[in-house]
């Protein structure tokens, strides 16, 4: 639905998909993009490979990272690379993309509200010693996005990094008993791609439906901004400078 509204606007986007076979759904849900990079997210070593098609291209305007799991996994899965799933494809792919892709204006990363409800406790990111809970894995894993985000926004002051939430909204994800506007889950991601407007070119912000929208202590502290850099470059053996 952002891409959609990015090419609407006249502007070209490339997509990501998992597989092959969905690459080839992407491209016929919108034929008008200007391509799909291949991926699986939950492997570092695809990850990889993702950001290399994506520099292929030349350097984005813009970079949207939405693509994750959600809360509903009743115990802990594993990944390729002996990692938690949620983990891997919420929190760690973002790291992957945002270090290896060619740094653009733009860094838009998709958050939860959920986030509110996480633990900025980096003792255990792979819940390997502690009962496994879906919902606060997803948390905490939101959570880490906004950090992210927010630690970018510092180290990267010629880089407008932000964050949101798209609201609680009827998808595979967010199950049909949803109760926000859909169709408004993705207008915020294409305004802080593109939109020349003052409230869209701030970098270090949270936001809900365009508007700043409260955030989790946590995600402004230095030492957790830190240490989950710290955390990610050693699981991954990838530095941002």
């Amino acid at each position: 639905m952002a891409a959609r509204l990015l090419i609407e606007d006249g502007h070209d986007v490339t997509l990501h998909a998992r597989s092959e076979a969905r690459a080839a759904d992407a491209k016929s849900a919108l034929p008008t993009a200007s391509g799909v990079v291949v991926g699986d997210l939950s492997s570092i070593e695809e990850t990889r490979k993702v950001a290399e098609q994506a520099n292929e291209t030349g350097r984005f305007d813009a970079v949207i990272h939405n693509a994750a799991v959600g809360n509903r996994e009743p115990r802990r899965i594993e990944t390729v690379d002996g990692l938690a799933h949620v983990f891997a494809i919420n929190v760690l792919a973002t790291y992957v993309l945002t270090a290896l892709i060619t740094a653009p204006e733009r860094l838009i990363y998709v958050s939860s509200g959920l986030h509110l409800g996480g633990s900025a406790d980096l003792e255990d990111l792979q819940w390997a010693n502690r009962p496994w809970n879906g919902h606060h894995a997803y948390s905490d894993s939101k959570l880490f996005e906004v950090a992210l985000a927010f630690a970018l926004a510092r180290l990267w002051p010629t880089t407008c990094s932000n964050a949101l939430e798209p609201g609680w909204v009827a998808t595979k994800m967010g199950g049909p008993g949803a109760t926000d506007d859909l169709a408004l889950g993705a207008v915020t991601q294409a305004w802080l791609a593109v939109s020349e407007e003052p409230a869209a070119t701030v970098s270090g912000a949270y936001f809900y439906h365009q508007k700043p929208s409260p955030t989790h202590p946590a995600v402004h502290d230095l030492d957790v901004q830190s240490g989950l850099l710290g955390a990610c470059a050693e699981l991954t053996g990838i530095e941002i400078s």
